[in-house]
């Protein structure tokens, strides 16, 4: 038997074996119907927002996507025309040095290529949001924070392909199971030191002053049964004018974060309903599901790399131990990526949605619950109404009146 065709069999079964690891973590583990009764029909935008307030959403957000979409676009057209065109392979050709240096360079030049491309269009987001008043941050600021994602960025990359060809060169056959499964424990370790490691790259962090407010949060965290060592203040202020909070890491690294103006103009209610909501995910273990889930699809997806790149290479003269591979990879990763966003934001959906119900559940207050969803749309100007492809494709959480829907039919009939 060949050495291709072992490797097309080696990826076949781990394919399988990552997409029922997948299956099966989604089955047992996805809030598939987390809405009791059924998740009722959108609230009406008129009943929620002033028509002057829908009308300044939408112009935000008709622009908004216009910029974000043609970066999306312009970054697939440019990985694609380098992955599967002759030019990609020119660069790597041309680069000095032991074969890991080269793919280090690779990955660092084609990365760069693909930001200076899209910078324009960054910049125009920014301008956009700038101009609608979403934006705090110094120019100086965008580009500090530009620079340090496209280094973690290049890191990170640079890390994983080193890693695939690597094996690949040291299994030729079996190298496909061998990546699977260290990949997918890298990714659960990213996820663990992600808010030691990365988050203070970006924001500056301090506890929730002693007060009433933090002891309503403890007390928050009590009735829902997760233990809270502290919580956590970002600066987020000076970046940005919308309010935020989220929950990161899992096990001795989790953290529930509260940006500093959500704090600043919401209410004290509205505050500790979001803080139920952050709280939902910390009692549901929600990050490690969303790592768990990763690392399954990223052992599926070396098993479909490593079917695509026997297929593609093979014709021309490419194979996994070389580092000219590295553009094709780089296209195929971005490409899988991009196709893989509806799955990942479908299920996003269903465990925002439930945080959302066992935040209700928990304060009792469907009108602080409004309240803040109310704040939280007008702060970030999200559009109330998305179109139904842009919800399914990017849309990580329920539309703001899908939650108002909610916590009215909790006002009704509670749970």
């Amino acid at each position: 038997m060949s050495s291709a065709t072992t490797q097309r069999r080696v990826s076949l079964v781990v394919m399988a074996v990552g997409g029922l690891a997948f299956i099966v973590l989604a089955a047992a583990l996805v809030p598939w119907h987390p809405v009791p009764g059924g998740t009722p029909s959108a609230a009406s935008a008129d009943a929620v927002f002033t028509s002057a307030q829908v009308d300044r959403a939408e112009a935000y957000a008709r622009w908004a996507r216009v910029w974000s979409w043609s970066s999306i676009a312009v970054s697939l057209l440019v990985a694609c025309v380098l992955g599967f065109g002759p030019w990609g392979r020119r660069i790597v050709d041309r680069l000095p040095g032991w074969w890991w240096v080269r793919v280090v360079l690779a990955v660092a030049a084609l990365e760069l290529i693909g930001r200076v491309v899209t910078l324009p269009l960054s910049v125009m987001l920014r301008r956009h949001a700038i101009d609608y008043g979403l934006s705090t941050q110094a120019w100086s600021g965008f580009a500090s924070d530009l620079a340090k994602n496209e280094a973690l960025t290049i890191v990170v990359t640079s890390l994983a392909l080193v890693l695939l060809i690597g094996l690949a060169r040291r299994w030729p056959r079996a190298w496909p199971a061998v990546a699977g499964g260290l990949l997918g424990v890298l990714v659960m370790v990213g996820s663990f030191v992600y808010p030691v490691v990365v988050e203070p790259l970006f924001n500056h962090f301090t506890s929730l002053p002693d007060g009433e407010l933090r002891s309503q949060v403890l007390a928050l965290a009590d009735d829902e049964g997760v233990t809270v060592d502290d919580v956590l203040v970002a600066d987020a202020s000076r970046r940005t004018t919308t309010l935020n909070a989220y929950v990161s890491g899992y096990g001795s690294t989790r953290r529930v974060v509260l940006y500093d103006n959500l704090l600043q103009d919401a209410d004290r209610d509205e505050v500790l309903s979001v803080v139920a909501h952050e709280l939902a995910h910390a009692k549901h273990d929600d990050v490690l599901t969303g790592s768990l889930l990763g690392a399954a699809g990223v052992v599926f997806g070396v098993g479909l790399l490593g079917l695509l790149v026997g297929a593609v290479g093979e014709r021309r003269g490419l194979t996994m131990r070389d580092p000219a591979i590295v553009p094709l990879v780089l296209a195929l990763v971005a490409l899988g990526s991009f196709l893989a966003l509806p799955v990942q934001n479908t299920i996003s959906r269903h465990i925002e949605t439930r945080a959302d119900v066992d935040a209700l559940a928990t304060t009792r207050d469907p009108d602080a619950f409004v309240a803040v969803q109310r704040e939280l749309a007008l702060h970030s100007l999200g559009d109330p109404d998305p179109w139904r492809l842009s919800q399914i494709w990017f849309g990580s959480h329920p539309t703001t009146l899908t939650r108002v829907a909610i916590a009215e039919q909790y006002a009704r009939q509670p749970w």
